[in-house]
Order: structure tokens, then sequence, then C-alpha cells
């Protein structure tokens, strides 16, 4: 088993224990720097099995302990909630209209999206990951950017400062956009850093602005502020949303779908 592997399973033995640790005491614990702790936090954080709010680690109480692939669930993201996901990003593709010119998020989320856009429709699409990529290249009809740069395997995000240029001198008729939490104080949060930039630039260069997200990250802190609720024009989600979420949502005037 690789160190940085063992070392986030003992982080997640630790915080079965305890219902939350501070990121200083799990340094202490295993020996290592904090430093260390914060980019393991970060992986984890990124799986959905646990959360670092305010320098505390905080177990995700839907992670299942007995599970013996936790490490790999990455790589199992897209097949998490997939009916939910599939239902935002077919309903996501059937707003765009002929010559949209777009741009699509990193995430699991909107990879439904481009995956459900209709062969015949011609339209532009900038984005920055690689899987929404090859789910476009191919289509006569689409006009794809691809924004470059390191290669990030984990997420198949693409990040560099001229492609957060190229975005910033882009003007989209829709943004679609991924998050990792949504809270009503906190904001809405992702689990990487290097995604925070990419994330601002996109909403930045949006007429209009649409957040697609199942409805089990809403009430969750993740490491990272790129948005509040309000900068959005639009949330879809599934039906699954609490009644709380809804009137929150809707006292702000945003428009909500859920499917």
């Amino acid at each position: 088993m690789k160190k940085n592997v063992a070392r986030m399973k003992q982080i997640i033995e630790v915080l079965q224990k305890r219902r939350s640790v501070p990121i200083k005491e799990l340094a202490r614990q295993l020996d290592v720097s904090c430093m260390t702790i914060r980019r393991d936090i970060e992986v984890l954080s990124d799986r959905n099995i646990l959360m670092n709010v305010r320098g505390l680690a905080m177990l995700n109480s839907q992670f299942d302990a007995a599970s013996d692939d936790w490490h790999y669930s990455l790589q199992l993201a897209k097949n998490l909630r997939l009916k939910e996901k599939e239902r935002i990003g077919a309903y996501a593709a059937s707003l765009l209209e002929e010559d949209d010119c777009i741009i699509i998020d990193n995430g699991t989320t909107t990879e439904r999206l481009a995956r459900n856009i209709a062969a015949g429709l011609k339209i532009t699409v900038l984005t920055t990951n690689l899987n929404i990529m090859n789910c476009l290249c191919n289509n006569p009809n689409v006009s794809l950017i691809l924004s470059g740069g390191y290669f990030h395997k984990d997420t198949s995000l693409f990040e560099s400062p001229e492609g957060v240029s190229l975005i910033n001198k882009t003007r989209a008729n829709k943004v679609f956009v991924s998050t990792s939490g949504v809270h009503r104080t906190m904001g809405v949060t992702c689990a990487n850093s290097n995604e925070m930039t990419i994330k601002k630039a996109i909403l930045e260069s949006g007429a209009k602005r649409i957040l697609l997200t199942d409805s089990s990250k809403f009430g969750i802190v993740r490491t990272t502020f790129f948005a509040k609720l309000e900068d959005f024009d639009k949330i879809i989600t599934d039906r699954n949303l609490p009644g709380e979420w809804v009137d929150i949502i809707q006292d702000m005037k945003i428009e909500l779908v859920t499917l």
C-alpha cells in the first residue's frame, strides 16, 4: 500500500473514533506536517469521505467504512447517483439552442450534460475537462475549445494561467458549473484549490450562470470557496432536495429545477 493511501486510511480510522479532529492534532499523531495532512484531506474531501471545516477534519456520515475500494472512489464517482446526474445533464442539454456558445465546467454531473448534447445541434463548447472533450470531439456540429495546461489525472482537469485567460476572453450565452458543496452561509465550494480560479473565470464569462449538482451536495462545506449561491441564475438538481433548501433558493429569486 502506498504511503499516502496508508496515511489516509489512518486519518479515517481516527475520525471513526471521534466526530472531528484538528488538523494540527492529526499531523502530530501521524508524525507528518500540517501541509501533508491538508493535502490528504483535500483528496478525501473530493472523494466525499470527509470535509475540512475551519481547521477541523470531519468524517462524512454517509461514508461506507466497510468498503475496501474507498481510495478508488474518484474513479467510481461517475456511478454515484448516476440516475440523478443523468436527469440533470439531460435537462441541461435541453436548454441549449442553435449557435449557442457555452462553457462546461469540470465534473461528473457536467459530463452528463456533454453526453446528452443533440448530435445535430450546432454550438461552440469551451471546456477544461478531458472526459467532456472526449464526449464531444467526434460531433461534427460542435466547435470544441479545450483550455489546456497541466493535466490533473485525478479529476481530468486541465489547468493553466493561459487557460484561465482564454476563459476570461470568452463570452458565453450559458455556463454550466459544478460544485462539491452548497452551504447557506459558507457559499458554493469545491474540494480542489486548483479549480477555484477556473470556476470564477467561468462564472464571470457567462450571460446565464447555471449550477448543476445533485441534492447530496446541499448543506456540505468543502475547502475552497468560489461563489455565493446568489451568483447563479438557475440551479438544476434532483427531486430529493430538502424543502428548506427549496425555500432558501426561491427566497433568493434563483430559478430552481428539481428532476
